[in-house]
């Protein structure tokens, strides 16, 4: 890969991605160093992370390297989804809109709720016996 990179970071719960643009690739992607099939082999979840780049119909002008620690697959998936939007932002500022109208600017802030004391989960009550 060449020298000249442009890079996103991503997070999305617990999962955070490193994503490097390299312009004038072939398409090729490697998550973690490994082929992006190989590493998310769930139907659909790599259609779902190149949402981004085929939004602006450049699947094929970029390589792609991702660094994602924590988290689980689909909390990844979204990670490395931002990290794309977010280096095509650094690219070209001018497709803040179109990314915006597909929702993929905006960082997800939803999170695992923390267990509450006397709960057998975060919201969670025991079941209430009279006697």
């Amino acid at each position: 890969m060449s020298a000249q990179y442009y890079e996103g970071v991503g997070r999305r719960k617990s999962a955070s991605a490193r994503v490097r643009l390299f312009p004038g690739g072939t398409g090729r992607m490697t998550i973690n160093d490994k082929e992006a099939q190989e590493y998310l082999p769930r139907a659909g979840d790599y259609e779902v992370m190149l949402q981004p780049l085929s939004t602006i119909g450049q699947e094929r002008t970029y390589d792609v390297s991702v660094h994602v620690m924590g988290g689980g697959i689909t909390g990844q998936r979204d990670a490395i989804r931002l990290g794309i939007a977010r280096a095509l932002l650094k690219i070209d500022p001018e497709l803040k809109a179109t990314l915006r109208q597909g929702g993929f600017v905006t960082r997800d802030p939803r999170v695992k709720e923390r267990k509450k004391p006397g709960l057998k989960r975060a919201r969670k009550a025991p079941t209430y016996t009279k006697r």
